[in-house]
């Protein structure tokens, strides 16, 4: 196999350990090749920007820059990496936030090491990989959604970004914070919500925000 059709990877992950040994790990495969790696977002963006590789291991949570920021920086500049997600097991929300990123896999750090290259493989050939034990968590929740949908009139005929911002909502999000999170206008945004108040019936001027909250589980 010739150097160049190896896949390549940048990681990122503030523990020098961990790092060390998922670099091992991955490199037991002779597809794979950890072409960088870094303690930081920011030095994390730089590598992914200058080396191109086909796919980014990214720590949600690190210093000077955050994964899901990482995340929509290389949705942005349209770099082709597809970005794999470490976690630590119990943050829903971050869950969550990491599957409105776009990204490919979802990796709990406490079985990364054993599972780093059969989720590599996956995305490497396109699919998306999610750790087993997030696996129920994301059946119970599309269940949850699902009956939820058939409960609330209107939930249904939302359009993607109408939920997405909808989820946003129902983690605090300001119309603000929205905007810069899906790359769109502020006032894009406002006309958003006043789409979803009218599709799902809320009046009143904190109807979406009550409603967006009381639903958090499943939306």
């Amino acid at each position: 196999m010739g150097m160049d059709s190896k896949i390549h990877i940048v990681i990122a992950d503030d523990h020098p350990l961990l790092r060390r040994g998922l670099h091992g790990v991955i490199e037991t495969d002779p597809r794979l090749k950890v072409v960088a790696e870094s303690g930081d977002g920011e030095r994390a963006l730089v590598q992914i920007d200058e080396l191109k590789p086909q796919i980014a291991v990214l720590d949600v949570d690190m210093p000077r820059l955050d994964g899901l920021k990482v995340a929509r920086e290389i949705e942005k500049r349209k770099l082709a990496a597809k970005v794999v997600f470490l976690t630590v097991h119990g943050e829903e929300d971050l869950f969550h936030a990491a599957m409105d990123s776009g990204a490919k896999g979802y990796l709990l750090k406490d079985t990364a090491l054993i599972e780093i290259v059969r989720a590599l493989r996956a995305v490497a050939d396109g699919q998306i990989y999610v750790t087993p034990s997030l696996m129920a968590y994301l059946v119970r929740h599309s269940r949850q959604s699902r009956s939820l949908g058939e409960r609330q009139p209107g939930l249904n005929d939302l359009t993607p970004t109408e939920r997405r911002i909808l989820s946003l909502v129902a983690r605090e999000r300001s119309s603000k914070e929205i905007a810069k999170e899906l790359f769109l206008h502020y006032r894009t945004v406002e006309n958003h919500r006043t789409h979803i108040c009218q599709k799902l019936g809320l009046r009143g001027h904190n109807a979406l925000f009550k409603f967006a909250l009381q639903h958090k589980p499943q939306l």
